[in-house]
């Protein structure tokens, strides 16, 4: 197998607030250590904004494995555990379309291979 070599920006590319799209599929990236050595990976969809009454500038993302399932966010059954993250617009710098999140992941390759 062979993939193609790809210039990296030296930054990372999360998604903006304004590109989000209910139902669409996004991923978290982030890291354990200062070094952004370690990184965590979570495959999220995104849910819609301000969900709850008083909200403003929110934005809710649900686990790919319950939304799969038809858990809903406004669900009152116990279909079994759903995650649920809700935040600030602006505070959404690890998330990632999926190519973006692999652009990530291939800087944090090159990070590692930086150590002795």
């Amino acid at each position: 197998m062979f993939f193609e070599g790809t210039d990296l920006p030296d930054y990372a590319e999360p998604v903006s607030a304004n590109e989000l799209r209910e139902g669409e599929v996004y991923f978290a990236v982030n890291y354990v250590d200062h070094e952004m050595l370690v990184p965590i990976m979570e495959t999220i969809v995104f849910i819609g904004r301000n969900l709850e009454p008083g909200d403003l500038d929110q934005v809710y993302f649900q686990d790919i494995e319950s939304h799969r399932e038809g858990v809903l966010y406004t669900s009152e059954s116990n279909d079994g555990p759903a995650r649920f993250q809700a935040g600030s617009e602006g505070q959404i710098n690890h998330i990632f379309n999926y190519e973006h999140a692999l652009e990530e992941l291939m800087r944090c390759s090159l990070r590692r291979e930086k150590i002795p």
